[in-house]
């Protein structure tokens, strides 16, 4: 099943949102490419039918080792918010990784 037959029109009517992330300074100016497919993610959600598209790219060079992340509080705002209809993420690792062990 493709993620086209999963969305309904209530997820259509909300956003979606691309969440950008590497974790150090060297990621982000080596490992250009992986951030290109980060952003592409933007153009697989029109390809889907969303309208309305954020990124969010704030976290670029912070490490998820118990570090503030801007970029992911806002992700998780909208989404308590309810505006969230669609996250596109390259990993799914990179939402919320905290560097907490078991």
């Amino acid at each position: 099943m493709n993620s086209a037959t999963v969305l309904t029109a209530a997820h259509m009517e909300r956003a979606a949102y691309v969440y950008v992330r590497q974790s150090s300074e060297f990621q982000v100016r080596n490992n250009v490419e992986r951030q290109r497919l980060q952003y592409a993610l933007s153009d697989h959600a029109r390809e889907l039918g969303f309208r309305d598209i954020t990124v969010i790219d704030d976290d670029l060079g912070i490490s998820g080792d118990g570090v503030y992340r801007p970029g992911f509080e806002s992700l998780l705002e909208a989404v308590c918010k309810g505006k969230v209809g669609l996250v596109l993420s390259i990993e799914a690792s990179r939402l919320s990784r905290n560097g907490a062990g078991p």
